[in-house]
Order: C-alpha cells, then sequence, then structure tokens
C-alpha cells in the first residue's frame, strides 16, 4: 500500500467519533485495503459458513437475558473483533452503564472520552464481550488465536493466545505495546504485523518463529561441544564454560554489551587463537565484578549471579575458534527459553547428544498443565482485582484504586511455584512468562491511572526467578534451568521496557534451583559390596550401543557405575511453595501419583496444600 493512500486514511479517520455503529463496517473495510488482506465477504443463511464476516451470530446467554449474540467481526481460525468508538469531547468520567441513557446516546457523545478511566473501562468490558464470543464458537470451529478490541478511528487493542486450549488472551506482542493506534499505522512493521493477523497468524507465534533458530543455535553448540571433548576437554568443563559463552553472546544481542564487542573480539583472534583464553577470562572476571574491560575496550555491568564467579575459559584452536564465532553471529534475541533448556542439554551431554534432533516437550504441552493449575487462577484473582479497581476510580477512590493493585502485584510477586523434577526448567519458564504478563497488565493499569511512577516505587518487589523453585538430580540439568529462567526474565524485561537496563548485578544467585534428589535425603554414600567385598555395579541406565544383528540401541553392558548404600535415608523436605507442577518422577513404566504406565506422557500438577 503506498504512504500516500496511508496517509489518507489515518487524515480520514482520525476526527471521527462518537457513531461506532454507523461508522465501523466501514472503517474495517478500509483497513483491510490498506492492510492489502481480503475484505468482509457477505454473511450466508447458513452460519457455518460465514468464516469471514460481519455480525457472526453466536448463541450464548447474554448479562441482559437475551440467547443471541453478534461478532462485530469473524474470521475463522484468526480473530474474534469486537468494536467501539470513543470522543475526543469532554464527557462524564464514569462507565457507560451508569451514566448513559438511550438519549444520551443519540447524542453521539462515543463509548466514552479517549483517555479517560471510563474509556479504558469500556475497552476493558469489550474485551470481555468480545471473550464471552469466542467461548460461545461451535467447538468444531476452535479458538482462534487473537482477539481485536477496535475503537473506531483511534486504536486497535491485540490479545493472543497461541495455545488455543481456553487459556487467557493477554496483550501482544507484549503489555504496553498492545496497543497500535492509529498514527502509527504509518509504519510497514505494523501494517505488516496486522496484516499476518488477517492472513497467517500462526506466523506470528513466538514460540514458533524462534524455534528453529533455537534447534540450529544448539546445533552449533553441539559441534563445538564434540570438539573439545575430542581435545581431551572434561564434558563438565566444556559444558561450564559453553554456558558462559552462550550467555555472554546473549547479553552482547540484548543490549546488556555494547553491541558486537564479544563477537568482534572472537573475530580479531581468529588468527591468534592462543590468545582466545587470557583474553575472555578478562572478560569474565569483569562481567562477575562490574567495571572496564580491556577485553572489550568497554564498561561492563555487573552480571554476578554465580555464573562468572569461576571465569576460567578453555583454550582453543582455530577451527574450533571459528565454530564459536559461528555461533556468536548469530542472533540470540530469538531464543526460545521453552525449548532451549532440553537442547542445550542434549547439545552439552556426550550421551544424549544423538537426540539433538529428536522429539522435546512442546511448549502446548506444557501450558496444558501450567494454565489451569496456576495462571487461570491467578488470572481469575487478577480479573477480580482489575474490575473492583477500575470501579473504585470511577466512584472518584483513585487512591483505593491503586493501593489495591499495588496490594495484588506485591501477592503476585511472592507466589512461589515448585517443580520437584524440573530437569532444564520448561515449566518453571513457561510459568514464569505467564506471570510476568500479569505483571505487564498491572503496570498498564497503573499508567492508565495516571500513576507511572509508582513502578519504580514497586522496584523492591517483581516477578523474577527466586519464585520458581526446582529439584533436579542432574547437576548439568540444575545449571541450565537457572540459566534458562535468567536468560528468558531479560527478554521479558526488555520486551517490556525497551533499552532500559535491569538493576546491577543482572542476575542473582537466589539458590532456587537446588541440586539434589526430590525423593530422599542421606547423610552421604558407601559402595555396595557383594560377599567377597568388591563393589557391585550396574548398567549406568542411559548408555546404549547398536545390537549387532538388529541394530537397534540396546543397553551397553561396559557402561556401569557402582550401586551406593545411602547413608541415613529419609523422606526429602520439599520447600515451601503455593503451587506445585511438572513431570512426575517415574521407575520403568510405573509413573508416581498413580499416573500409571504413561511415563511422561502424562504430568501431575495441583495446587499446594
Amino acid at each position: 500500500m503506498a504512504t500516500d493512500a496511508v496517509g489518507q486514511f489515518i487524515e480520514r479517520w482520525k476526527n471521527s467519533g462518537a457513531a461506532e455503529r454507523a461508522n465501523y463496517q466501514l472503517f474495517l473495510i478500509e483497513l483491510s485495503e490498506v492492510l492489502g488482506v481480503p475484505k468482509p465477504c457477505p454473511a450466508q443463511p447458513d452460519n457455518e459458513a460465514n468464516d469471514y464476516v460481519f455480525e457472526r451470530s453466536v448463541e450464548f446467554i447474554l448479562d441482559d437475558g437475551s440467547t443471541s449474540g453478534f461478532i462485530d467481526l469473524y474470521k475463522r481460525g484468526c480473530f474474534v473483533l469486537e468494536a467501539k468508538q470513543g470522543s475526543d469531547v469532554p464527557a462524564v468520567e464514569k462507565p457507560l452503564s451508569e451514566t448513559m441513557t438511550n438519549a444520551q446516546r443519540k447524542l453521539k457523545k462515543g463509548t466514552a472520552r479517549r483517555g479517560t478511566r471510563a474509556w479504558d473501562d469500556a475497552m476493558l468490558r469489550a474485551k470481555a464481550r468480545a471473550e464471552q464470543y469466542v467461548r460461545a464458537l461451535p467447538a468444531s470451529e476452535g479458538r482462534p488465536p487473537f482477539l481485536l478490541v477496535v475503537d473506531v478511528g483511534h486504536s486497535i487493542e491485540v490479545f493472543a493466545e497461541f495455545s488455543r486450549t481456553g487459556g487467557q488472551y493477554a496483550p501482544f506482542p507484549a503489555p504496553g505495546s498492545h496497543r497500535i493506534l492509529l498514527d502509527q499505522l504509518e509504519y510497514e512493521d505494523i501494517r505488516g504485523r496486522l496484516a499476518r493477523i488477517w492472513t497467517a497468524p500462526d506466523e506470528l507465534d513466538p514460540a514458533r518463529r524462534s524455534a528453529k533458530a533455537t534447534r540450529e543455535i544448539a546445533a552449533r553448540l553441539a559441534r563445538l561441544a564434540i570438539s573439545l571433548e575430542k581435545s581431551g576437554h572434561d564434558p563438565h568443563a566444556v559444558a561450564s564454560f559453553l554456558m558462559r559463552c552462550l550467555f555472554t553472546m546473549f547479553a552482547e544481542d540484548v543490549g546488556l554489551l555494547a553491541a558486537g564487542v564479544f563477537t568482534g573480539l572472537l573475530d580479531s583472534l581468529r588468527d591468534c587463537p592462543e590468545h582466545f583464553r587470557p583474553m575472555v577470562e578478562e572478560v569474565w572476571g569483569r562481567m562477575n565484578t562490574g567495571g572496564f574491560s580491556a577485553g572489550l575496550r568497554a564498561a561492563v555491568p555487573q552480571f554476578n549471579g554465580g555464573l562468572f564467579e569461576d571465569s576460567s575459559a578453555l583454550a582453543l584452536d582455530r577451527d574450533q575458534l571459528l565454530l564459536l564465532l559461528e555461533a556468536s553471529r548469530s542472533d540470540w534475541r530469538d531464543v526460545e527459553p521453552a525449548i532451549f533448556g532440553t537442547l542445550l542439554e542434549r547439545a552439552l551431554d556426550p550421551v544424549e547428544r544423538h537426540k539433538l534432533g529428536a522429539h522435546y516437550t512442546p511448549r502446548a504441552y506444557v501450558e496444558r498443565l501450567v494454565l489451569p493449575t496456576i495462571v487461570e487462577p491467578l488470572r481469575a484473582e487478577w480479573d477480580a482485582v482489575q474490575t473492583a479497581a477500575v470501579h473504585l476510580a470511577n466512584a472518584g477512590d483513585l487512591d483505593k484504586a491503586i493501593r489495591q493493585v499495588k496490594d495484588f502485584h506485591k501477592y503476585l510477586s511472592n507466589v512461589r511455584i515448585l517443580d520437584p523434577a524440573c530437569g532444564t526448567g520448561n515449566f518453571l519458564y513457561v510459568t514464569l512468562e505467564h506471570l510476568k504478563r500479569i505483571e505487564g497488565e498491572i503496570y498498564d493499569l497503573l499508567r492508565s491511572f495516571g500513576a507511572p511512577h509508582l513502578m519504580y516505587e514497586m522496584q523492591g518487589y517483581t516477578v523474577d526467578p527466586h519464585q520458581l523453585l526446582g529439584l533436579e538430580i542432574n547437576p548439568r540439568a540444575a545449571a541450565i534451568a537457572e540459566l534458562v529462567l535468567w536468560i528468558g526474565t531479560l527478554q521479558w524485561h526488555f520486551r517490556t521496557r525497551g533499552n532500559v537496563h535491569p538493576p546491577q548485578p543482572i542476575i542473582r544467585n537466589f539458590h532456587n534451583i537446588q541440586h539434589r534428589d526430590a525423593l530422599i535425603e542421606y547423610d552421604g554414600t558407601e559402595p555396595a559390596l557383594d560377599d567377597q567385598g568388591r563393589p557391585i555395579t550396574r548398567w549406568d541406565g542411559r548408555t546404549t550401543k547398536p545390537h549387532p544383528v538388529t541394530g537397534r540401541e540396546v543397553p551397553d553392558e561396559n557402561a556401569r557405575v557402582p550401586v551406593l548404600h545411602y547413608v541415613n535415608p529419609r523422606k526429602a523436605e520439599w520447600p515451601e511453595a503455593d503451587y506445585i507442577v511438572g513431570n512426575p518422577p517415574f521407575v520403568g513404566r510405573r509413573a508416581d501419583a498413580g499416573v500409571s504406565g504413561r511415563r511422561l506422557c502424562r504430568g501431575r500438577a495441583q495446587r499446594a496444600q
């Protein structure tokens, strides 16, 4: 669409107002022309054929007792759209339902005066009505991934729910950036985003868009890990070294380090790899304490958090340095934490590395447990607080409204979630992301109350990894889980705060992921001995080899570990938590918590008692 046509559209509609029913269809038809997407189709008598129409009928009980409703604009598999039209003329700042009579509606003062609390209230109610419509759609049509609330000629609010499992529609791409104002249609990327909502909504799913990049990055790290192990380095030392490398690359790409400084350092060392180790150790030492780094020739914030307390690096040859440089040139902002932990564990584990391209637990599966167990109960509480706060603000008691929102934020920042067999932290990360979305909505509501300064007062408490508790017997997986949570936290920070740096130290050692057995505690171990006093061994439970006849993987009888006796064994005590979620431990084909014969294809999720 030519720029002049976009400008004409904006100019034509920016002064409209107060006539929603008269204007909204024309506005959306012209918007579709601006976006270069098909226009809505004529409605047909057979409702099942109405997959992209105005006024799509749905059957359900409304608040006023009626048994049907009409979606302002519906596109099957894409979105439900609810239209309103506010006004820029002065109006009484009370909800429409309380102050506007039918006679007053005829004066065309609109839904509410834009920029007021009454307008915010009206937009919230419009979203709630759109969610009613989504639930009323026939099950055969599924849930659309997007929900749009349009103030005709003023703004488009975008909400998404990509899992389509019945979860809440959350601001997209993030709270604070989900409202597209009319003037923003001048930007090609904004128009492109809306066009994909109309035509290819799944392309906007961050998990889908980043999965490919995440797999490619993990594969590069695996190649480097193999090379380092062949050089004689211990696999555990390789894993620790590469985790420091990857976080440094991530810090560079999100702006915590000056743009390109680490990649530039690696590039400058390609012909003198013997200098790599001392140069990188200097950088990591400075990342531990903060200050000026001679290697990067730039100031470095303090990261700390335990990750860089050990600042040792491995010596690399030229080929290994080039592999690391290749990995550094990837865009680490696109890493998807929900799967990165699993792939990184496979990349760094010599036994599991052959599974790098194999199946991993998809995010949608994780959300089938996380959403009903944790997110939906918390969202129900937040919805009640939000409604009450808006009502108080409309009634003139703004201080009490702000206090209620702040109290809920403090409560949200202290909710504790435990995964007693957390692996690389997938369940905990997905939970963290949903909590951060709610926190973003809290900040949005406070801004609408005219109190953005309160966010600075609230820095003493925020949703962060200290709330996500994990127990994990694999030391490398436990370390990866902690890393994944911090990468996800920092991604969300920059997504919602722009280029504002988080407070230092940037990562903190909350000891929230504990490397220990979730089932038993003990004072020590001692080897089990046979009658002749020789150590008893068993297959390590992991290492396999091809069968000489069938070629199928079978246990490698030479891969053995000692059988241990536990000294003073006792039931493990779990950290106190509000919710417990995750896959249960299992032995063979018998799963814990009564999930028999399901292995890890079913999970356990419950509210902690």
